[in-house]
């Protein structure tokens, strides 16, 4: 559903008159949501707007990345594929409002399908992206938002096999997550980028934007409080 909305708000920019972007050329109206282009030519998109066979999955994200600044959508879907389940986990950690989560995703991929020509290599492409979903996150963060109580997702039964292990599992990644809602925005993203999304801490300084000692910083008390938080939650259940 999220991507379809993102479609419909992608023709409706790309439908209107050129429009210039990053890197100081015009670029003239490219009807990305009507007849395939040059790469697709003779292929019908499906009801949904995703194509299964839109490119294999070997393709290396720089290369796609090239191929959005060309305004291949087929390229676009492709990476967008890719990037939604890291991006929904994070950005819904970060926000702790389910209802916007959507619309912050979409709003990351809509300027990397604006502005791909402004990736110059110098990072991977997950650390550029992952940078857009974080100042996007933060602006939407700085909006006013009917509260909503967010709580960790259900995570799927254990096998019958092994119920007394995998339940305890999950109670205590459940334990973890809530640990993770008490702490500040910039505290849950570091703990986030370290260690659900493995990034280097030089990378998630370029992600957060700020010195690699301030990423250091951060993490070292955010892990800090996460220990008095998950010892204090587990003295509650003895």
């Amino acid at each position: 559903m999220f991507f379809m909305t993102f479609l419909k708000e992608l023709s409706d920019e790309t439908g209107n008159a050129s429009s210039k972007e990053g890197n100081g050329k015009e670029l003239k109206e490219d009807p990305v949501l009507g007849t395939p282009n040059n790469h697709r030519a003779g292929q019908n998109a499906s009801p949904s707007g995703l194509r299964g066979d839109a490119l294999a999955p070997a393709v290396d994200e720089q290369t796609l990345i090239e191929r959005i600044v060309a305004k291949d959508r087929a390229a676009f879907e492709d990476l967008y594929r890719r990037y939604f389940p890291r991006l929904t986990r994070f950005i819904e950690r970060m926000v702790r409002r389910p209802q916007v989560v959507g619309e912050i995703l979409n709003d990351t991929m809509f300027v990397v399908w604006r502005k791909a020509a402004t990736y110059n290599g110098q990072s991977k492409v997950s650390t550029w992206i992952f940078s857009i979903a974080y100042r996007t996150a933060l602006r939407a963060m700085g909006r006013q938002y009917d509260p909503v109580e967010w709580e960790a997702p259900d995570l799927p039964a254990p096998p019958e096999s092994e119920p007394e292990s995998s339940l305890i599992q999950q109670q205590d990644r459940r334990i973890l997550d809530q640990a993770l809602l008490q702490l500040t925005a910039e505290h849950r993203a570091v703990i986030e980028l370290t260690y659900m999304h493995e990034y280097a801490c030089r990378e998630i300084a370029q992600i957060v934007g700020c010195p690699v000692d301030t990423v250091k910083t951060r993490l070292f008390y955010a892990r800090r409080r996460l220990r008095s938080l998950l010892a204090q939650r587990m003295g509650d259940l003895r």
